[in-house]
């Protein structure tokens, strides 16, 4: 079995760092430079960094905020919001982000995909999926929860990776924030149908709902927020955790 991945994820608005339950009812939760530092040097795998704030500006503050976190960690880190071309892509990595995650501008252009990973090669590209149960069927999310689409979740899933994606960060947005631990089941359904690694996302509140995900959801990373921002959960305490149920894990 291959190491499964801890990310924390710092969710940027306004050069801050937010969180909120549902997508909604957003509070501070810190500096992401010095959050990112503070991460990545008590044993977090990678760091994703989603832009929600949909200002004229956003990618003049991504590339900045980039640059300056790149000066202080030396683990991989994903960057996302608004990025919608080969040359937003382009001025990311050149301040230091590993990958770049692409979510409501795959939906709309779903061409984009192929041309980001023909472009800086599909490990570089992940695609954000957004998605909530309405009458029984996970269905696409965009604009950071706001829209619904007609999308279904497997369906799109399995196009994102025939176009060349390397991973999908799914983000169950009935799970966001509550606390009451990953949607395991269509995450397991998605780790089984595809054949790119699955990032859960949304729910996580407790150790054992990580262990869940990775034994349960079959996921190949987990990504969590306030419990790490507000110190619920220490990496160096989940890993070990981890550790002693049998999950892989660099410690």
């Amino acid at each position: 079995m291959l190491t499964k991945r801890i990310i924390p994820c710092l969710d940027i608005k306004n050069g801050r760092t937010v969180k909120g339950v549902n997508f909604v009812d957003l509070r501070d939760a810190g500096d992401p430079v010095e959050l990112a530092a503070l991460y990545a040097s008590s044993g977090a795998d990678e760091l994703v960094f989603l832009d929600i704030s949909a200002t004229e500006e956003r990618r003049k503050t991504l590339a900045e905020l980039v640059f300056h976190v790149a000066e202080k960690v030396n683990i991989p880190f994903t960057v996302g919001g608004g990025i919608s071309s080969i040359e937003d892509v382009d001025v990311l990595l050149q301040n230091g982000a590993d990958k770049v995650s692409i979510n409501s501008s795959a939906v709309k252009n779903p061409q984009l995909i192929n041309d980001l990973s023909a472009k800086f090669g599909s490990q570089c590209i992940v695609v954000a999926i957004d998605a909530k149960q309405i009458d029984g069927e996970w269905i696409v999310h965009l604009v950071g929860g706001k829209v619904p689409t007609e999308i279904r979740l497997f369906d799109w899933a399995k196009e994102v990776e025939e176009r060349g994606a390397g991973e999908i960060l799914f983000t169950s947005m009935d799970n966001d924030g509550t606390k009451d631990g990953f949607a395991n089941e269509a995450l397991a359904k998605l780790s089984t149908e595809l054949n790119i690694p699955i990032i859960a996302s949304g729910g996580a509140g407790n150790m054992q709902h990580f262990t869940d995900t990775f034994i349960d959801g079959k996921a190949d990373a987990a990504l969590a927020a306030s419990v790490f921002h507000f110190k619920e959960i220490e990496i160096a305490d989940l890993k070990e955790e981890l550790k002693n149920n049998g999950i892989p894990v660099r410690i």
